[in-house]
């Protein structure tokens, strides 16, 4: 049985600064993980923008003397999950849900015709904790996500999405705050769709080669409408 026959659409979205907004988070849960992990105070953090998880960790653990081994590297992803894990139930207090993000993932699931996953440099778990710390996780197709422990290289993070859901290229939609996430669509031929609430400007995006772009999400209409319809 065809899992996805009635979807037109596979609508894959980043998640931190495109969906929500966790006030450096990341940052202080590798902190705290490093120091569990290998007994060490974090000096310094590579930019995350747009990054996956996998070259995030690896840059981390060398940047401080560590070789990222597989073994290290896993250390660190377990550490990341239960801090994660651990914030979850106050992660709301100190973030927040970016501009009509709730109300895009909502619209989307509600008009029916586009299946909702992630492409996201976060660990799936990870993706999770956030997600559901705002109760949006109830929109997205968490089984057929690219996440960042697959990849440093974010392309690769949409080849797999896009296998894993059977659609053909040219109906996928890649959301994303940042040029890699418009790289990684455009690698595989996908509608890349900027949307400007990160450190990235609208005009960035649209020079990174987005078709669309969006200062926010507030405009639903305009949201579903280049989903579904352009």
């Amino acid at each position: 049985m065809c899992r996805y026959c009635r979807a037109v659409r596979l609508v894959l979205w980043d998640i931190d600064q495109t969906l929500i907004d966790l006030r450096g988070a990341g940052r202080q849960w590798y902190s705290r993980v490093l120091a569990d992990v290998a007994g060490v105070t974090m000096a310094g953090m590579p930019p995350l923008f747009g990054r996956t998880e996998r070259a995030i960790t690896a840059e981390v653990l060398t940047a401080h003397g560590i070789e990222p081994d597989d073994e290290t590297v896993r250390k660190v992803w377990a550490g990341l999950i239960e801090v994660s894990a651990e914030a979850m139930p106050t992660l709301a207090g100190g973030s927040y849900v970016l501009p009509g993000a709730a109300e895009a993932l909502s619209g989307l699931a509600s008009a029916g015709g586009a299946v909702q996953s992630l492409v996201t440099g976060n660990l799936r778990e990870v993706a999770w904790h956030k997600l559901a710390a705002f109760d949006l996780h109830r929109y997205l197709d968490f089984e057929i996500g690219g996440y960042g422990s697959l990849s440093a290289h974010r392309p690769d993070l949409v080849a797999h999405a896009v296998e894993r859901a059977g659609f053909a290229a040219d109906a996928v939609i890649v959301i994303g705050d940042t040029p890699h996430d418009i790289d990684a669509a455009l690698a595989h031929d996908a509608v890349a769709v900027g949307v400007a609430t990160g450190r990235f400007s609208a005009e960035e995006l649209r020079d990174a080669g987005a078709q669309k772009v969006f200062a926010d999400l507030s405009d639903t209409a305009a949201v579903l409408n280049a989903v579904l319809h352009d």
